[in-house]
This record gives C-alpha cells, structure tokens and sequence, in this order.
C-alpha cells in the first residue's frame, strides 16, 4: 500500500531503490507515527472534519496500534511502503471510511518530520540521562584520586604536575559544555511542523497550535516553507551536538590508551575489562578504549556528511532527505554504546600511586621551584633564568612539594561548581512537560 499510489504501479526496482532502508528505520519512528496522529485527530475533530464517534473509534485504535508497538508486536506488512502507510492500513482496514480520514490536512512530509522530530526529542532525553550519569561518575572518580598526582604534559613533553582529580574534573566540565549545545539542539527540535502539511499549509482551517501543546512542544514552526527547509539542518544541528560529545569521549579515549601503556603505566584496569594477544602472553590491550575512540572519530564526521547531503537544495520536500536517518539514527545508538562503555571502564580503573616520585619526574617541578624564588622576592624572568641554569647544569633539586589553591586547581577543584553548572543545564530541559503531555494523549 501506497499513501500516493493511483493507478500505475511503479517499477520494481524504482519501488526498490526510492524506499531503500526506510522500512527498518521507520520501525524506531512507529510510536511517535502514532502519538502524532492521536494529537491530529483531536485536532480535526476540533475543527469539524471528525465526527466525536470517529475521534473516539480513532482514538481506541491508534492506541492499540500504540500497545502492539510497545509491545514488539508490530510490523510493517509486506508491500507496505512506510510506517505513515502501515498506520493507515490498519485503521482503514479496521474502521473503513474513519481510517481513511486520518491524513486530512497533512502530508507525508510533515508527517515524517514530525516523527523525526518526536523520535529525536526522545533520544536527546535519553542522552542527556546517559551523559549526566558518567558525569557523575567521572566527578566522583575526581573526589576519590584528587591526592594521586601524574605527570602533565604539552606537545607531549613532560610539563607540570597534574592530577587525577583534575583529569577526571575535566572531562566532566567538558561534558557540561557539550549539553549547552545539545540543549540549544533541543530547542530546535522541540517545535512542531505539523501542519505545514506539503510546505504549503492546508485550505483546512486547522488549528497548529492545539497540536503543539497536545504533543507538549514549545513552540510551533510558524512559516510552512521553513518547517520543511527545517528538515536535514535539525540532524545537522544535532549532529553537531553528537560530535561534541563524541569529541570528548575520543579524547578521553586516546589519554587512557596512553595511561595504559607500560611507558606511562598510570592505570590499569581487570584483565576481564582488557583483550589479550593471539601470541602474547604478556598483552593487556586498550580494546574498549580505542573502539570508543574509532566510533567517536566517525561519528565526528557526522555533521560534514549531513551538510554535503543537504548543501544546495533548494526551499521545499526532497527525496534526499531520506537517506538522512541511515546516518543519524546509527549513530545516536553507537553514541549512547560508547558512553556506557567509557562508564563501565571508569568505574573499574585503578590508579597506580606515587607516580611522580620517580627520578625522571623531577623536571616537572622546576615552575614550582621557580615560583618559591619568585615568592622570595625575585624578579619572574630572573628567578626563571636561574632554574633554567640550574638544569642545565644538573643542579637542579626539588622537595616535589606544590601548593595550588585557587579556583580549579589541584588543591582546589571547584568540583561543587562544575556540578551547579550540569545541574543549572540539564534543569533547562522541559522533559517532565513533554512526557506529561504524551502520557496525557495516551489516557
């Protein structure tokens, strides 16, 4: 069945090549299909082009329809294009003239954006819950090794003292940035395009506001042409919000396998968590970590694949849009795999104590010494040509003693401070409202 089939069928392989792999990805917009077709049909019967008795019989069946998907008992019929189509059959074949109603004042084009757009406000909640808990974890792991101290380093060369609080403590702040811009993702997504029907609007005198609050957006997406040009920059928009994310978790990635290494040897982790060597005997490899870090340097490359996808397109609905959720939709999934993978690893880490009383870490004390002589009353650029000269020569002596106090230093983590931030951010998502109202519609 075909929402625009009239009387020629199209060719075989026409029919192949345009549906491609819509009818597997359209399985994880099959709820949301539903829930925005329970919000349309109030609407219609609002506006008169429903009956109460069709709302009611509707309502019944699309819930239904709703509780077989939930459920895992739903699936798209052979034959059947899409899931806006399989719905239809359903209703059609179960309440006849009622079912055939349902797509008054709409599109498959804004119906599918709809959906995406349901479906994509779902994943970023779950996102933003997955991300919050290895915040919390990685904070913790700050507090319980904030007294081991590593080496840090630029252009990889040995620099100045760090710490594993610090460490941990940076990648949890890097996460509360990386939901500032998956919050600005979400108010994007969070506005409604129904209605917008082709991209044109409808001669019907439906009402898009009811809509909005009973699918629990904020807003609505005001100008037809523009909720449909909103189509392929909201998965450009949020896969951008995707990479960042990703971007700290390969970073991260990248500094464990590093730590791991017996040149380093910082952490270590169970033998359950690490792989062996098919002919070492003595192998512990980083596996978890460096597929993190493959999957996350891909979905990095996300956003130019979405923008090369959309560049050039004219205003309106096209086909190429399609292909979007073969992209999108897989990574959102391996996204999410990675965080609870990098959870699961930094829950089990060990940090391997008194790495800097080894001799070849001294060097990284000499802004420390340099510093005291400052404190003494020598000028910076003196006291930083004597530590210079000190070195050179091989004088160089250190207690290996430091005192940082201020804000986010070793002694003084701000750790509170980065938690306010996440909480401040995470609070900014209106996730009870929009469950509230889709729970409302499913009453």
């Amino acid at each position: 069945m075909k929402l625009w089939q009239k009387n020629i069928e199209s060719l075989k392989e026409v029919e192949t090549f345009t549906v491609g792999k819509d009818r597997e990805l359209d399985l994880f917009l099959a709820p949301f299909d539903v829930l925005g077709s329970l919000a349309h049909i109030k609407m219609l019967e609002k506006v008169g082009l429903l009956t109460k008795e069709e709302l009611d019989e509707l309502e019944k069946a699309l819930k239904d329809i709703y509780a077989s998907i939930i459920g895992g008992a739903f699936s798209l019929e052979e034959g059947v294009e899409d899931i806006h189509s399989q719905v239809e059959f359903l209703l059609t074949k179960q309440l006849g003239d009622s079912g055939k109603k349902i797509h008054s004042a709409r599109s498959r084009n804004d119906q599918v954006i709809l959906d995406l757009k349901l479906f994509l406000r779902s994943e970023i909640e779950q996102l933003v819950r997955e991300v919050n808990a290895f915040f919390d974890l990685l904070l913790q792991q700050s507090e319980k090794f904030k007294d081991h101290l590593l080496p840090g380093y630029t252009h990889l060369q040995l620099a100045m003292p760090s710490s594993f609080g610090l460490w941990f403590g940076a990648y949890a702040e890097s996460l509360v940035d990386d939901i500032i811009s998956l919050h600005a993702t979400w108010q994007i997504v969070n506005k409604n395009p129904l209605g917008s029907a082709a991209g044109f609007g409808s001669s019907f005198p439906i009402d898009r506001k009811l809509t909005t609050k009973l699918l629990g957006f904020d807003d609505l997406n005001y100008n037809v042409v523009y909720a449909q040009m909103s189509r392929g920059k909201t998965e450009r928009v949020l896969s951008q919000a995707l990479a960042n994310i990703a971007s700290t978790l390969s970073r991260m990635s990248m500094d464990a396998c590093l730590y791991l290494n017996q040149n380093f040897g910082f952490i270590s982790f169970p033998d359950e968590l690490t792989t062996g060597s098919s002919i070492m005997p003595h192998k512990k490899n980083p596996d978890v970590f460096e597929l993190i870090r493959g999957h996350c340097n891909r979905i990095q490359a996300l956003p130019n694949e979405i923008l090369m996808m959309t560049t050039n397109l004219p205003s309106g609905y096209h086909r190429d849009f399609q292909l979007l959720k073969e992209h999108l939709f897989p990574a959102i999934k391996n996204l999410k795999d990675c965080i609870r993978m990098a959870t699961l690893m930094f829950e089990n880490i060990e940090v391997k104590n008194d790495i800097l009383s080894d001799e070849k870490y001294k060097y990284l004390f000499t802004v420390e010494e340099m510093n005291k002589l400052v404190l003494e009353g020598m000028p910076l650029r003196d006291a930083y040509k004597k530590i210079g000269a000190d070195v050179e020569a091989g004088t160089f002596k250190t207690e290996m003693k430091m005192n940082h106090s201020h804000e986010g230093s070793i002694g003084n983590l701000q750790n509170e401070e980065i938690k306010r931030m996440m909480e401040n951010i995470i609070n900014r998502f209106n996730f009870k409202a929009v469950n509230d109202a889709l729970q409302k519609l499913l009453q």
